[in-house]
């Protein structure tokens, strides 16, 4: 072989060698001894799978993921690992407020179905998938003591849906508080000194909480404030009487709403009332006559009889509660019986309730003689029945009805509607913060 050849054959074997380990390198090849000269690339990392989360405001609700599946395996390949047990149940959240709605988000995926069911009735609970997938939340109340199953659907980045499970439960109150209103919402139109009274069927220990749900909005705006009669009763007023024509708009939103010792508020209810023309009497004790006022205007006098010295007409704003075209008076209803001295019972015409003490404005025709000159009456005002009868046919509920130099104490404030004797001051200072 010439020395060219010899030459040109080396250069084949050199790059023949470089050939062979160049496959060895991308192929793994072994050497002689068998150790492997070099790793093929890794292989890729697993798709994940889509996350759902279940919460209902601050509260996580615990979510039972899809099993995991094992991936199938080609012919003659090692058996992959088994997958690890599945996770025990997970512990129950607390119950949550039936106000407070469900929310469904999912990372690493898309939400394709949500379903909240009520266990008991089979129903399902509305609600709203956001338009990306990717977050779905309740829009309805949920009821007290429930238990609701979720099932939420979604599909991850490896393209395959998979059901994830969680379980809410509601709060079970020990009471449900309801809230009656006075004036009843049927009330066509009230007087100027009319207050709002809101009365619950139990004590109410929380009553800042039953503040913030009670509403009142009035047009033309008044400011007002609540004053609690008891644990069962708060009254609303604004600081001077009501101005004719105004709309009040009373809302109880309780449904939800803790007032205390494990008593939730049992529904939402609201009610719109009108105030009609002012008219307010200012029955003054040291004339015995009594003047009336429309809408601020003095339009009539008439003389009148308030209680004597034994049995004096409390002192004061009165707020007209009732009116019947008779009733029966019996002073035994304040302990004065048959057989004793100073007891009665007659049948009155013309009737409006000033108290629940006992005190109308009526026809009093056995004391017109004295009307105007003499207070004769057992604390009611008495009018002659002309007199009456005008007035019957001009106040209402809801009118006023002011009494001064009468002789007897002042109206006690929790006596039906003796909330006008207190200072704007005094009222503010009976309300849950004062």
């Amino acid at each position: 072989m010439t020395p060219e050849k010899h030459r040109r054959a080396s250069i084949a074997l050199g790059v023949a060698a470089t050939v062979i380990a160049l496959l060895g390198v991308i192929t793994g090849v072994s050497d002689s001894s068998g150790r492997q000269l070099l790793a093929g690339p890794p292989p890729p990392p697993p798709i994940p799978p889509a996350v759902v989360t279940v919460t209902a405001g601050s509260t996580n609700i615990p979510v039972v993921a899809p099993a995991a599946t094992v991936p199938a395996t080609a012919p003659g390949a090692p058996a992959p690992a088994a997958p690890a047990p599945a996770p025990a149940a997970p512990r129950p959240a607390a119950p949550i407020n039936p106000t407070t709605p469900v929310s469904v988000a999912v990372t690493q995926g898309t939400l394709r179905s949500v379903v909240l069911t009520d266990a008991k009735s089979g129903k399902p609970v509305p609600g709203t998938l956001a338009p990306d997938g990717h977050a779905w939340q309740s829009n309805a109340r949920l009821a007290y003591g429930g238990t609701y199953k979720l099932t939420a659907t979604a599909v991850g980045e490896d393209q395959k849906p998979a059901a994830s499970t969680a379980t809410v439960t509601t709060i079970a109150p020990a009471k449900l508080d309801f809230a009656s209103f006075i004036p009843a919402p049927s009330s066509s139109s009230v007087g100027v000194g009319q207050p709002l009274v809101v009365r619950f069927n139990h004590p109410v220990s929380d009553k800042a909480a039953a503040e913030r749900a009670l509403k009142v909005t009035s047009v033309p705006a008044q400011q007002g404030d609540w004053f609690w009669m008891s644990a069962t009763e708060a009254h609303y007023r604004p600081a001077t009487y009501w101005a004719p024509g105004t709309t009040i708009t009373l809302a109880a939103n309780m449904f939800g709403v803790d007032l205390g010792n494990r008593t939730f508020g049992e529904s939402d209810r609201a009610e719109t009332i009108h105030i009609h023309d002012s008219w307010v009497a200012k029955a003054d004790g040291s004339t015995e006559q009594m003047q009336i006022f429309h809408n601020g205007a003095l339009v009539k006098t008439m003389p009148i009889s308030l209680g004597s010295a034994k049995n004096p007409s409390h002192n004061g704003p009165h707020v007209i509660s009732d009116k019947q075209p008779s009733i029966i008076m019996d002073s035994c209803t304040y302990g004065v019986c048959e057989g004793q001295k100073g007891y009665y019972k007659e049948k009155v015409d013309l009737d409006e309730r000033i108290s629940a003490d006992g005190e109308f404005v009526h026809s009093a025709p056995w004391s017109v003689g004295q009307q105007g000159s003499d207070n004769v009456s057992h604390g009611c005002i008495n009018l002659s029945p002309a007199n009456a009868q005008w007035f019957f046919n001009t106040f209402g509920v809801g009118d006023v009805v002011e009494i001064t130099h009468s002789g007897g104490p002042m109206l006690p404030v929790w006596d039906t509607y003796g909330d006008w004797v207190l200072s704007w001051a005094q009222w503010q200072a009976g309300g849950a913060s004062g």
